[in-house]
């Protein structure tokens, strides 16, 4: 890439980029037509034309290439539109604290969850976050994979993600503490619990019964079929693929022969909250452990009291 004047493209930008530029890179983007742009925004083809011709001005280079097959960023492009997405997400955050504000509230956090991180954890870490009289806070919780969590974090869309950091995360702008590691437990109902506590840990007879497990290719569902193949058995094939702790325990109560392998503080809570029980098998995995990722260069405050609630709630148990 060709030497920039950093101090000149900032002047530029400070005084001439405003945000319907950021919406027409993403609709560029999107689209990858002027055509269908200028549609979308409702205006002329030679006006989105001018405005492009006018951004890359700013920002001093191509940002798009153009082909018969469309349009797309080139690596500048994909630089300035990594930005201009997480500045949309900034603005539509300070809308929401605003609203927040406005309602009587401290503060708004987006908070990305990873399936089998307890509720009780969670509902702890929200309570002690701001202290009483400070006003509170509304959370929006985004449950999904570290995979699918993480960009979102990049991007601005979340303020935290509790995952599993592992050397398979994209650690590019980001920031992680680990918190805790999680052992593996083998639930079922009770009656099957005391009858399978009752004789040796056997694997064979273990696979034939209905197992319910996470999807192909997670964390959770490789660690059990390294398990299985450690043991010299074949993995089972779930009757049902789920990370619903919820569904699993109502199954699992519900059958005489359904099982699963899911985290200790996970089978805890279903313990308490559907009424299976642990069967008292010892065995190991090397599930990667819980962290909390958040953007390098400094949290906001509400977002820092979060993590240092978290942070107290683990070392705590």
């Amino acid at each position: 890439m060709a030497e920039i004047n950093a101090d000149e493209i900032l002047r530029r930008l400070s005084a001439r980029l405003k945000m319907r530029h950021l919406i027409l890179l993403l609709n560029i983007q999107q689209h990858g037509s002027l055509t269908r742009v200028a549609e979308q925004m409702a205006s002329s083809q030679p006006a989105i034309t001018n405005a492009l011709s006018e951004l890359e001005g700013m920002f001093g280079g191509a940002l798009f290439d153009r082909s018969t097959r469309g349009m797309a960023p080139t690596s500048l492009g994909k630089l300035v539109l990594a930005r201009a997405q997480a500045m949309l997400h900034d603005l539509d955050h300070l809308v929401r604290d605003m609203a927040t504000a406005a309602a009587g509230y401290s503060a708004h956090l987006h908070v990305g969850v990873i399936p089998f991180i307890p509720g009780r954890l969670l509902s702890a870490a929200i309570g002690h976050t701001l202290p009483e009289g400070q006003g509170g806070m509304t959370v929006t919780l985004h449950e999904g994979t570290s995979d699918q969590l993480l960009p979102r974090l990049q991007d601005h869309s979340l303020d935290i993600v509790i995952g599993r950091a592992s050397s398979a995360v994209d650690l590019q702008q980001l920031e992680f503490e680990v918190l805790y590691r999680q052992q593996p437990r083998l639930i079922a109902s009770r009656r099957l619990a005391a009858q399978l506590g009752r004789v040796r840990l056997d694997w064979s007879r273990l696979v034939a019964l209905d197992w319910i497990l996470g999807a192909p290719n997670t964390p959770m569902r490789e660690q059990v079929t390294d398990i299985f193949l450690a043991a010299g058995v074949a993995p089972p094939v779930p009757i049902v693929e789920s990370y619903s702790s919820k569904l699993i325990g109502e199954m699992i109560v519900a059958s005489e022969r359904a099982v699963s392998i899911v985290p200790a503080d996970i089978a805890e809570e279903l313990v308490r909250t559907a009424g299976l029980s642990i069967v008292p098998y010892s065995f190991d995995w090397t599930l990667p452990p819980i962290a909390m990722f958040t953007r390098a260069g400094g949290a906001r405050h509400t977002v820092a009291l979060f993590c240092a609630a978290l942070r107290g709630l683990c070392q705590e148990a």
